[in-house]
């Protein structure tokens, strides 16, 4: 890196800035780097704090030896030509730059010039330069870049225009500049013969800020080096979506967004159902205990994600999910009819276990559909389904607890959807299913409690409560004082019920709300 020197001229006293620049083998050009706009405004801002207060007068040795040395590194020949240029030196207009003992008596500059901040920057051949290009930009920055009419117009459609309207033009003025860096570093691209090799290593939200300015500027090489850029590096989180937006409105136009925009749009006639039943297909039938487990968890997730973002308005997965429960379904009756044959129980315990893990396996995966069913309000016709499997119910109470109990974690999932208001089933629905379900669940309950990690006994108690509070006074009490039977047997085995059966009780004989 040389150095690029920027001045400030005042009566008895220069002060020499030092900018930092980049050298191309095509030749010389520089390019302020951020640091130099954030200090040239930071450096502004503490030296107008400390103007009020002028600071004390020191030994005229010290001031002298505490001078910084204005004498630097010498600069290559066509720097140095620059440098010494009167036509093309940077002037650096800082009211609070001069010396600490001559401050108090110079009187105060005017509120906008101290405020105005210039830059100068210079590209190719210093000699050779017939142009000057103005930048307005924030906080009172301005930048003027000694630039070339050729290059400009060879690769700008923007500076092509301004060139062609009258001549000679000796300078271009852009105002309000929204990123005076990146106008600066896009047209020194345009001095550069790779300018797909000046990209790399860049982060994706710089180059959409270049692209952005080459746009405006009708800089079509930029344009094609910035999307080739965004094509082939990878995006993280958010930047997805800001290069999708950004160069969207670019399809009609002649630069081929396309391969860009296939990274997050498919050409594949398959419909997300299809795709979709796919996935489902393949975690149903998984024999891996972790791998099926973790993408459970996942997909569930991402199921939850796209409810959110289409707000419940578009569901694209309601017949896969449905498709997938009925399999489910059909394979869980076969595996309770082989296991309820008589032989079977006497079978060796090589013989059963994969029957039984079977079991286990269907009933979990009928549990995780009716857990993504649930979570997108549409597990009502899951119920209806499940309270008119009267064959596996009455298959259920025939086999051994130990193999059967997974099958009763489906029911409480149900009880505790409908308690939490997740689906709304129809009446008949919900007294068909406390009808056929709710005695097989209370015979497993013991079970569950000490062998389904994730069986969460008072939101199940709750959801059996609530669900039989929803039906006529009526059927609460048939359901009631039969749960009431059970309790009394088997204590703790036994779902407990007593909230439920307080407000049935409250309702029967202390406020009836029907005169009779």
């Amino acid at each position: 890196m040389a150095d690029f020197r920027v001045r400030r001229l005042e009566p008895g006293r220069t002060k020499i800035r030092n900018v930092p620049i980049a050298v191309t083998p095509e030749g010389f050009w520089c390019c302020p780097s951020p640091a130099v706009f954030q200090k040239t405004l930071k450096n502004h801002n503490h030296q107008n704090k400390q103007k009020g207060s002028p600071p004390p007068l020191k030994d005229p040795s010290a001031q002298k030896a505490s001078t910084p040395p204005t004498e630097k590194m010498p600069l290559p020949n066509q720097l140095r030509s620059r440098a010494v240029s009167d036509d093309q030196r940077c002037m650096t207009l800082d009211a609070s730059a001069a010396s600490p003992t001559k401050a108090p008596e110079r009187p105060p500059k005017p509120k906008g010039e101290n405020q105005k901040r210039k830059i100068c920057v210079g590209f190719g051949q210093p000699e050779t330069s017939d142009l000057k290009v103005i930048l307005f930009g924030k906080e009172g920055i301005v930048v003027r870049m000694s630039v070339h009419r050729n290059i400009l117009s060879e690769h700008s459609s923007f500076f092509a225009d301004k060139l062609s309207r009258e001549s000679p033009v000796p300078y271009i003025e852009i105002m309000d500049c929204e990123d005076v860096e990146i106008y600066v570093e896009t047209v020194g691209l345009m001095y550069s013969k790779e300018v797909k090799h000046r990209l790399i290593k860049q982060s994706v939200p710089h180059i959409l800020c270049i692209l952005k300015v080459a746009e405006s500027l009708g800089y079509h090489s930029c344009i094609k080096s910035c999307l080739d850029y965004l094509e082939a590096v990878p995006w993280v989180g958010e930047e997805e979506e800001n290069v999708v937006t950004s160069i969207q409105h670019l399809q009609n136009d002649k630069y081929g967004v396309n391969p860009i925009l296939k990274r997050v749009a498919s050409d594949i006639s398959d419909p997300p159902n299809d795709t979709l039943a796919h996935v489902l297909e393949l975690v149903l039938k998984s024999n891996e205990d972790r791998g099926r487990r973790e993408m459970k968890s996942l997909v569930l997730k991402l199921l939850k994600e796209n409810n959110l973002w289409t707000n419940g308005s578009a569901d694209i997965c309601s017949e896969s999910l449905y498709g997938s429960c009925q399999n489910c379904l059909d394979l869980l009756l076969a595996l309770l009819r082989q296991a309820s044959e008589p032989g079977f129980a006497h079978k060796s315990l090589e013989s059963k276990d994969p029957v039984v893990r079977q079991i286990a396996l269907e009933a979990d995966n009928l549990l995780w559909l009716v857990e993504i069913l649930a979570d997108r309000h549409m597990a009502g016709e899951f119920a209806v389904m499940w309270s008119s499997q009267n064959e596996l119910a009455e298959l259920h109470s025939k086999l051994p607890i130990v193999s059967r109990h997974p099958v009763s974690c489906i029911t409480a999932r149900l009880f505790v959807a409908i308690g939490r208001g997740e689906m709304l089933p129809s009446q008949d629905s919900r007294q068909l299913l406390l009808h056929v379900w709710l005695q097989p669940l209370i015979d497993d309950y013991s079970w569950l409690q000490h062998g389904c990690r994730s069986f969460d006994r008072k939101v199940v108690e709750e959801g059996i409560g609530q669900t039989i509070l929803t039906l006529p006074l009526e059927d609460q009490q048939n359901i009631l004082l039969s749960w009431l039977g059970s309790f009394l047997k088997i204590g703790d085995n036994c779902p407990n019920l007593q909230r439920a059966f307080e407000v049935w009780w409250r309702r029967t004989f202390i406020r009836p709300y029907i005169e009779r």
